[in-house]
């Protein structure tokens, strides 16, 4: 009978460090296969052609960022289009990075409570549009899938419960306030910068929070309309005072202003925008070209409400924007200067239209016959926000600078987001500790 008990107490033994075994290998297969993603295009890339229009918000708010609060009740919406059409099992996970997107070294199973992977069941196939899809969404964080942790997290929407069929990635912010933050937007003292950037400055109270060393520990990255690529990185204070970290030195915490999007009206394609010059439709398709643009002026500023780069599918022909909605292509054209190719880089249409340059359809390509670039996107019916940006190596790395085709103004109104990272002395992963929005015109500081 002993001999009885011994053996099942080993066996149950064996059995549970198999369990661990088996969840350590899952984390360290989950957390290569992640890193490669990462690694090798950023976090926010669609992988397959079919996929389009993904968009990722607050619930009811598709001008938001995708940002939560922890152990909240917030959610967000996803929402995608298959233009294979059926239904296939899309499932999504999420892994959690640090403050440059890199993966953190944790176990799953340590930043999130619930299954490894969710399936996506709400789908509908489109009906009246000429265009055939299969329309996806899904509301998130799942119960079977929350975060217990803040910071960075990588959404992964992948095919049949396989992370290496991979359909798009897309980027959440989990916070957990626990930071009072003050921004503020001012303009520049320095005159090379006094009419074309944005000065910013941060300030930090910590008396109810422990921070031993903030070189080492605190971590800023200020945002200008969600976009990652131009991000200001900041972690040396100016300041560092009793219960107070301030950053404002003028050299590192300015940021080109730019200048109000561009806007496309795509919300009918019965009834056309103001921007569109022709269209040639079949019995199976829109095909629509814009207005040629050109490039800016400098010091000419005119305000007008823009998105700041974002985009809203909707209609004005009392249909669903999410699965009666069409597709079109639409042409783009852009004269440069004298009807010259800029010497250096490549020019692409920037915003949310085109994963901010991401989609390889952004890239433009220069007519010498025409002296004009060219590009064709394929969009769904909505409104949208975009401008042209030049992508080049500088210092060995690939940046978007807008400011030739479209010139910057002190005055323009820009969404600015500040995140405040912390990491733990001896660490694994950055928490995201405080989030501060404020807007360039309308609200320039706030306390």
């Amino acid at each position: 009978m002993f001999a009885y008990k011994c053996t099942n107490q080993l066996l149950i033994i064996f059995v549970l460090q198999l369990i661990h075994m088996l969840k350590s290998l899952f984390t360290i297969l989950f957390a290569i296969n992640t890193f490669f993603v990462c690694s090798q295009t950023g976090p926010d890339k669609t992988y397959l052609p079919n996929i389009k229009t993904i968009r990722l918000y607050k619930y009811g708010d598709p001008l938001t960022y995708p940002i939560i609060r922890l152990n909240s009740s917030d959610l967000l919406e996803l929402h995608f289009d298959d233009l294979d059409g059926g239904v296939k099992n899309y499932y999504y996970t999420v892994q959690l990075c640090n403050a440059d997107w890199t993966v953190t070294q944790m176990n799953y199973f340590d930043y999130v409570k619930g299954f490894s992977q969710v399936k996506i069941n709400n789908y509908k196939a489109s009906s009246i549009s000429l265009t055939r899809y299969t329309h996806y969404q899904v509301n998130i964080p799942d119960k079977n899938c929350q975060p217990t942790r803040s910071g960075n997290y990588l959404l992964k929407v992948f095919l049949d419960g396989d992370t290496n069929k991979l359909a798009f990635t897309k980027r959440i912010l989990v916070v957990d306030d626990k930071l009072n933050l003050g921004f503020q937007v001012t303009q520049p003292f320095n005159q090379q910068f006094f009419q074309t950037h944005h000065r910013f400055q941060v300030q930090l109270e910590t008396n109810n929070f422990d921070i031993r060393y903030p070189q080492q520990q605190v971590q800023l990255k200020i945002l200008q309309n969600y976009r990652w690529d131009n991000a200001l990185s900041i972690t040396q204070p100016t300041f560092i005072r009793q219960g107070l970290i301030q950053y404002n030195t003028e050299s590192n915490m300015v940021m080109p202003a730019g200048k109000e999007y561009r806007w496309l009206n795509l919300r009918s394609f019965r009834l056309l925008g103001d921007r569109i010059t022709k269209q040639q439709n079949t019995n199976a398709s829109f095909e629509l070209f814009v207005k040629e643009d050109l490039p800016r002026l400098p010091r000419q500023y005119f305000y007008y409400r823009d998105l700041n780069g974002f985009y809203v599918n909707e209609t004005i022909d009392n249909l669903n924007p999410f699965w009666n909605a069409d597709y079109a292509k639409v042409h783009f054209t852009f004269k440069p200067k004298d009807g010259i190719a800029y010497p250096q880089g490549e020019l692409i249409i920037l915003g949310m239209l085109s994963n901010y340059g991401e989609d390889k359809e952004a890239t433009m390509t220069f007519n010498a016959e025409k002296g004009v670039y060219e590009a064709t996107l394929l969009l769904k019916q909505g409104y949208y926000d975009y401008q042209y940006a030049i992508r080049q190596q500088v210092n060995g790395k690939l940046t978007l600078q807008s400011t030739i085709p479209e010139q910057d103004a002190w005055e323009t109104e820009n969404f600015y987001t500040v995140l405040v990272y912390y990491r733990e002395l001896g660490g694994r992963a950055d928490q995201l500790l405080a989030i501060r929005q404020i807007n360039s015109q309308f609200n320039r500081t706030l306390q």
